[in-house]
């Protein structure tokens, strides 16, 4: 069971206590990561590629429900499209 995924422009909300803040987010993510090894054998991930990305359940930090919904944000009337950060797995604006 997926969840509304927020955009630029709106945001969650928990539909029982009126959360804005606060979730515990469930997703599942395939991703393709360029590991370079320094000659100490020490890992440094240098680029990843997300492939898929599965938003699978959103539920309220302080009251543990999942029924979230979608509203605006404040300021979406005054924010400027494409000038927030992207969502995980959505494309650099």
């Amino acid at each position: 069971m997926g969840g509304p995924v927020p955009t630029p422009t709106t945001r969650w909300r928990c539909t029982q206590c009126g959360n804005l803040t606060r979730f515990d987010v469930l997703r599942s993510s395939r991703v393709r990561e360029y590991v370079h090894l320094d000659l100490n054998g020490e890992p440094r991930v240098e680029e990843t590629d997300v492939l898929a990305d599965t938003l699978e359940q959103v539920r309220c930090r302080w009251c543990g429900s999942v029924d979230v919904e979608l509203v605006p944000r404040l300021a979406a009337a005054q924010q400027q499209p494409g000038s927030g950060p992207p969502w995980p797995g959505e494309p650099a604006r």
